[in-house]
């Protein structure tokens, strides 16, 4: 079974920047058949101030970037309000989240917030330091 790999902000700037290591596991998951995934969401949090436009697209053409529906945002606020955080800070977290927990697994999330994203994601869904 394949499985599913959401990157964070962190991890798609990672990418955006060609980071060695994150390349490799992105590409090792792709090799793989796994799915490399983020949220729209994340789109916009992720650092594209450096990165040439061409990048950004070329990139994101090759990740399958998840819409924020309704849907999301409902499972979003079940995760906030079950761990009683706030969605001014923690949003965008609950969204990767909602997200992680619906993926087809094993799900792998690629974060830098290892903390937050895996209480957010619970104990089934592989946590990554970024």
């Amino acid at each position: 079974m394949p499985g599913t790999l959401l990157l964070d902000s962190e991890g798609l700037s990672k990418l955006y920047l060609k980071d060695r290591a994150v390349l490799a596991l992105v590409q090792a998951a792709a090799e793989e058949g796994v799915r490399v995934t983020t949220t729209a969401m994340t789109t916009l949090e992720a650092d594209y101030e450096r990165i040439h436009p061409a990048r950004i697209r070329w990139v994101l053409s090759r990740v399958d970037v998840h819409d924020v529906t309704k849907e999301v945002t409902d499972r979003a606020a079940v995760l906030l309000r079950n761990h009683r955080l706030s969605g001014h800070k923690y949003a965008i977290d609950a969204v990767l989240a909602a997200v992680a927990r619906s993926a087809p697994g094993p799900v792998t999330v690629l974060t830098s917030d290892p903390e937050d994203i895996g209480l957010l994601c619970g104990p089934t869904i592989e946590i990554v330091k970024a």
